[in-house]
């Protein structure tokens, strides 16, 4: 995004009258100066008056130098004192409280912190003129201390310099650079510069000149370009020289044009101009066309002697290379950068991009800012701790989640937790830019009710497995005295006794009574698992344990087998869709055979009460070869390839997906996914049932009855 516009009268007036209305709230001069400063860049990178007016207003905030308007005698805008309260938010975001000069910041926490800018902004836009600040306090930091110019410096090397690469706006990215460069590295700032021998404004010229001799040469030869030039900046030329580990006159792209053609056959003819003007360097033609890199990128590059003896390097692409640089895998900023790639924060960048780039916003449906805060971070919370430092976690996390997150051992002596300095419950989910505090104790004592989803302490896999793990180092008799605790409570409430014991063992799978309460003791069989199991093992229809051993599980393919009956046509109720282990129960209809419903499926016991001898006592056969039809609801933030995940956990399950309905809600951007398939049991719909929830974006997924 390398524009840059003119002032219009309309904006020269308003940021005349803002400057007048700021001055009246007591702003100082020389304060005022720099806040228009940073209002024009602004200004200049997103021709957004108000977005301008703001980053003056909230510049002279942030100074001290005015007071807070009253409703009767402000001039300024209200969509401009909006977005200057909205700015003020990002401006909180800086390096941890304990960082200390010379100390580099860790690459996960600033790639965190970033992230975080992204996420808290309510326009993209006000990313920029976070940057344009920046930009003016790196200007007039030779005013600072020492330790704040550095401090400065390193927050912008590391976090924003880096951000304004992504997002495209290069005149903000260079100059960061330059100045942070400067105030770091004096020594080697002065010895390169002095190397270049040249102010880079007559470098610029120098690139202005050429890029006219080419656009006419080109449009001679009958090719149609757009060309873009550079002088390379001096942080940039130190950077190369490190990784190339080369002196400054072995490198021949200080001064770099790009040209953008409509075809690769234009591309091939550009190169015989190019070549045709000045003599090129041997060694130094690359062509990624014939062969491109192994991220895609694709470009002709060349370095001549150019004019007045100069080296020049010359990349040639065409508009779809260009686009695949700028927006595709293999965008500049990428491979620059290097490290792992997270494919959903690049879409995310990639979106911003568009929407920062006037002629590339212009192509996208409805309102882009809008459809941006629906789609982009909505699966991501960026929450900070007291000390500054960031923590990103899924949506929907706790503080609870936050403790576990930043490390173990606070998690497990949670007792407490403070949101911006208000004391909350330990399961309210978190919101983007809150600082978060966690009140602790002296002891470890994490509570099974962290393990409860109905109680929604703990969103996060990761921290739930945290706790589990806990409770499996305890000592063993603490498990099973928890757990015969557990136990006893829940089949006090369900009214039953000690005699529904052996029935839960088989119902969970338990080896014994002991591994029973074992397992329920570590968190293994959470509280809501346990009551549904009573549930299923005092159903009415249940039979006595001699019974069901004396009766013989029928052989052939049926899945059930019904007492006293013959050979019967067999229908699964669409009404429950019953899957093994369930209790289940028999309803012989006229003409159909015997329908299987789940033993308290409601359908059934209407029909109980209206004809009982028509309900049978039946029981599964548990044949492998046999599957059972169900269906299954999936929730999740919409995203590109979510449905092709979902198919992919079944297709790991080596389940066929019968039907499918896909639907997403353009208001909150959930997208509700219901399919229908077969599973063996219920054992294997559970895991079916884990694994989908796993899925990135995922927020529950069910079985429909």
């Amino acid at each position: 995004m390398e524009t840059a516009t003119r002032a219009t009268p309309e904006f020269t007036a308003t940021l005349t009258a803002a400057q007048a209305a700021l001055l009246d709230l007591g702003a100082e001069h020389s304060v005022l100066a720099a806040a228009i400063e940073a209002a024009e860049s602004v200004a200049a990178l997103t021709q957004d008056i108000d977005l301008a007016v703001a980053t003056a207003l909230h510049w002279t905030r942030v100074s001290g130098s005015v007071r807070e308007p009253t409703a009767q005698e402000t001039r300024l805008n209200a969509n401009a004192l909006q977005l200057a309260t909205e700015l003020a938010r990002l401006g909180q975001l800086h390096l941890p409280a304990n960082w200390a000069a010379k100390r580099a910041l860790n690459g996960q926490q600033a790639e965190t912190v970033r992230k975080m800018l992204l996420a808290v902004a309510a326009d993209p836009r006000l990313v920029v003129a976070r940057l344009a600040e920046q930009l003016v306090w790196l200007r007039h930091a030779r005013e600072l201390a020492e330790p704040e110019r550095q401090r400065l410096a390193l927050e912008t090397r590391e976090i924003l310099a880096p951000l304004a690469n992504r997002l495209g706006v290069w005149n903000l990215k260079w100059e960061l650079e330059d100045l942070a460069f400067r105030y770091l590295e004096p020594e080697e700032y002065h010895r390169i510069a002095h190397a270049i021998s040249e102010r880079r404004v007559d470098r610029e010229r120098y690139i202005q000149s050429v890029c006219a001799l080419l656009e006419r040469e080109l449009r001679q030869a009958g090719v149609m370009s757009v060309i873009y030039g550079r002088p390379k900046h001096i942080y940039s030329i130190a950077r190369k020289m490190q990784r190339k580990h080369v002196g400054f006159e072995q490198l021949f792209d200080v001064r770099a044009v790009r040209i953008v053609v409509e075809s690769i056959a234009d591309c091939y003819a550009a190169l015989g101009v190019v070549h045709g003007l000045w003599h090129y360097l041997p060694g130094e033609f690359d062509d990624y066309i014939a062969t491109p890199k192994g991220n895609e990128y694709r470009s002709i590059h060349t370095a001549v002697i150019g004019p007045e003896g100069k080296s020049l390097e010359v990349q040639i692409r065409s508009r779809a290379m260009h686009e695949q640089a700028e927006f595709g895998v293999a965008a500049h900023w990428r491979y620059k950068e290097g490290g792992t790639r997270d494919a959903g924060y690049e879409r995310k960048i990639e979106w911003v991009r568009r929407v920062l780039d006037p002629t590339q916003s212009a192509d996208l449906d409805g309102d882009p800012i809008e459809r941006l805060k629906l789609e982009l971070f909505a699966d991501r919370i960026y929450a900070m701790t007291p000390r500054g430092e960031v923590v990103d976690l899924p949506r929907g996390a706790t503080p609870l989640d936050f403790a576990y997150h930043v490390h173990t051992d606070l998690g497990h002596r949670c007792r407490g937790a403070k949101i911006n300095g208000r004391i909350v419950p330990l399961n309210q989910p978190l919101a983007n830019g809150q600082v978060v505090e966690i009140i602790t104790g002296k002891q470890a004592a994490p509570s099974r009710d962290w393990l409860s989803p109905e109680q929604g302490f703990l969103a996060a896999a990761r921290s739930r497995a945290k706790v589990r793990s806990w409770f499996r180092r305890v000592d063993q008799s603490s498990h099973l005295a928890s757990g015969r605790e557990s136990l006893e409570r829940e089949l006090a409430r369900a009214g039953v006794g000690n005699e529904l014991i052996a029935p839960l063992v088989r119902e969970l799978r338990a080896d014994s009574a002991e591994d029973l309460l074992r397992l329920i003791g570590e968190g293994e069989i959470s509280t809501s698992a346990l009551t549904q199991a009573i549930a299923r093992a005092r159903s009415p229809v249940a039979e006595p344990l001699a019974v069901r051993a004396r009766r013989q599980p029928r052989a052939g393919r049926s899945p059930v087998a019904i007492e006293g009956v013959g050979d019967l046509p067999i229908t699964m109720a669409r009404c429950c869709g019953p899957v093994p282990p369930e209790a289940i129960a028999g309803y012989l209809t006229l003409g159909r055979g015997v329908t299987i419903h789940r033993a308290r499926c409601a359908s059934l016991l209407r029909m109980r009460a209206l004809k009982p001898e028509r309900v049978l006592a039946v029981e599964w056969t548990m044949d492998a070869d046999r599957v059972l039809p169900v269906r299954i609801r999936v929730e999740a933030f919409d995203r590109r390839g979510l449905l092709r995940d979902v198919s992919d956990v079944m297709a790991l399950e080596k389940l066929s997906i019968e039907g499918v309905n896909s639907d997403t809600d353009p208001h909150d951007r959930i997208a509700t996914i219901v399919m229908r398939t077969a599973v063996r049991d219920h054992e294997q719909l559970g895991r079916v049932l884990q694994r989908l929830g796993a899925v990135p974006n995922v927020l529950r997924a069910q079985r429909l009855t």
